[in-house]
């Protein structure tokens, strides 16, 4: 997975506080500082330009707290409280607060409170598998491997061996061709030559002699071209 890198920003009254904090996250690899707020007001009008993704807010500030402030955000970042007082612990999380901090701030809870940040964030990012994407489990080095037949691009024949090409990497089992082919749906799956088993979805396009897909040309047998137009026709009705 690609590193994650937040936007975050500081919002704190006092300065020597933003200043250790501004500190830790530039000593951060999963942060990148874009704004420092001084009170609740400028925050808000700051955010309104500037794409955040994690705030570090105090709580106790003049003219508006940082309860207040969050009630007035219609769009709200990840937030991680930063605060002298321990009775607002309780009422943070009513605020979906990713952690709650007291000042002083050390470095190793400071880096525990980003990493849930961090997570929470790969959480929310991470692209879903289709849940009714069918599946079969692949035996490859002594451990059975899910493989989602949407991401199977095609398989195969090397011997005794079958290669799997998939949206993600490739791979080889030692195995047989006959066995997948009983496996796969044949309504998705056809085998187009003695070596390959393609997904008929990902067919791009064909010709008497090759099919395409992704680029690769894959060889199609004479004798499996009819079949290979019904199969066509038949996913697209």
């Amino acid at each position: 997975m690609e590193e994650v890198l937040l936007k975050c920003a500081v919002v704190d009254d006092s300065s020597l506080q933003r200043l250790s904090i501004v500190k830790l996250i530039k000593d951060h690899p999963n942060l990148k500082l874009v704004a420092e707020y001084n009170n609740a007001i400028e925050t808000k009008n700051g955010l309104l330009d500037t794409e955040t993704d994690l705030i570090f807010l105090d709580i106790e500030m003049p003219i508006l707290s940082g309860f207040e402030l969050l009630d007035n955000l219609p769009n709200k970042p990840q937030i991680i409280f930063v605060t002298g007082k321990t009775k607002y612990a309780f009422k943070a999380f009513d605020y979906d607060a990713v952690d709650y901090i007291h000042k002083p701030v050390t470095k190793d809870r400071f880096n525990n409170a980003v990493n849930k940040a961090v997570n929470l964030y790969n959480l929310k990012h991470q692209t879903p598998v289709p849940e009714d994407d069918d599946f079969i489990f692949v035996k490859s080095n002594l451990k059975n491997r899910k493989v989602f037949l949407g991401k199977l691009k095609y398989i195969q024949a090397l011997g005794d061996y079958v290669k799997f090409v998939t949206e993600k990497d490739n791979f080889v089992v030692l195995a047989t061709m006959k066995s997948f082919e009983e496996q796969l749906p044949n309504e998705r799956f056809l085998r187009t030559h003695k070596s390959y088993i393609v997904n008929l979805e990902k067919i791009e396009r064909y010709n008497s002699k090759n099919i395409e897909i992704d680029k690769q040309k894959l060889p199609l047998s004479r004798h499996k071209k009819t079949n290979l137009v019904e199969a066509l026709s038949a996913i697209q009705q």
